[in-house]
């Protein structure tokens, strides 16, 4: 569903991205970790056309992606990690902004937003404005304006950031129930339980490069069991740890 190939970006002297590819399929969600700084951001923006690549290409369904005009980029939702949310509108005034964006109207725009917000669980919050919503109730409606126009792919950038336990486990479930109906998930996230929950494969990258691409067992097999505690395999942590190093990067 979605293939990244060769994707190189520099801002100034500083190589932001460099020669990245991976895959994407269909029914799949795919973690994108890596350290402060190691080029998740910048990639993700390549793929959603906010940024042009220096060099490579992104194909959705086969096709290259030609820039931020084109029509095939209908087929990715963006979900960013900063809240896209008016404080001062209505749920539903939210959403029927950014439905207009993909010329949604009528009954169509309707359905489209009682099908959001049922798969957020907040339809019974749908006439109340955005600023009496908690961190959680907002990160959810976030998604729900990401799903508007029904994409095939969905690109979500840390969308878990200070929520409570109850609202990351909703997100959990509807980010379950998007896989079952055959989307293309791509997930960065700074908390490794998380990419070691929904993952089925785990893309590691630093400094701009990918320094890993494998499932979480692949992965695990690759850092020698922890001996102390009964050679049980390495948690995500330590591997994410042993691949990127333990020096800060603020």
């Amino acid at each position: 569903m979605l293939e990244i190939k060769h994707l190189r970006k520099s801002f100034g002297s500083l190589v932001a991205v460099d020669d990245v590819s991976f895959v994407v399929n269909a029914g799949q969600l795919v973690g994108l970790l890596g350290p402060n700084g190691a080029g998740k951001t910048t990639t993700v923006s390549m793929i959603a056309g906010l940024l042009t690549p220096d060099h490579g290409e992104v194909l959705v369904g086969g096709q290259r992606l030609a820039g931020d005009t084109d029509p095939a980029k209908r087929r990715i939702g963006l979900v960013p990690q900063d809240l896209a949310l008016y404080d001062e509108l209505t749920a539903r005034d939210n959403l029927r902004f950014f439905g207009a964006l993909y010329n949604l109207t009528g009954r169509a725009l309707d359905e489209a937003i009682g099908a959001a917000m049922h798969l957020v669980e907040l339809s019974d919050r749908i006439k109340d404005r955005v600023k009496t919503f908690s961190g959680g109730m907002k990160r959810r409606l976030n998604l729900a304006a990401g799903l508007l126009h029904d994409p095939d792919i969905l690109l979500l950038d840390e969308p878990t950031v200070g929520v409570d336990p109850q609202s990351r486990n909703a997100i959990f479930d509807n980010l379950e129930t998007l896989k079952r109906r055959g989307k293309a998930l791509l997930y960065t996230t700074h908390y490794m339980e998380e990419a070691e929950r929904l993952a089925d494969r785990i893309v590691v990258i630093d400094h701009g490069k990918v320094v890993a691409d494998d499932t979480v067992a692949g992965l695990q097999s690759r850092v020698a069991p922890v001996e102390d505690i009964g050679g049980v395999r390495a948690n995500l942590e330590t591997v994410f740890l042993t691949l990127t190093g333990r020096s800060l990067r603020d």
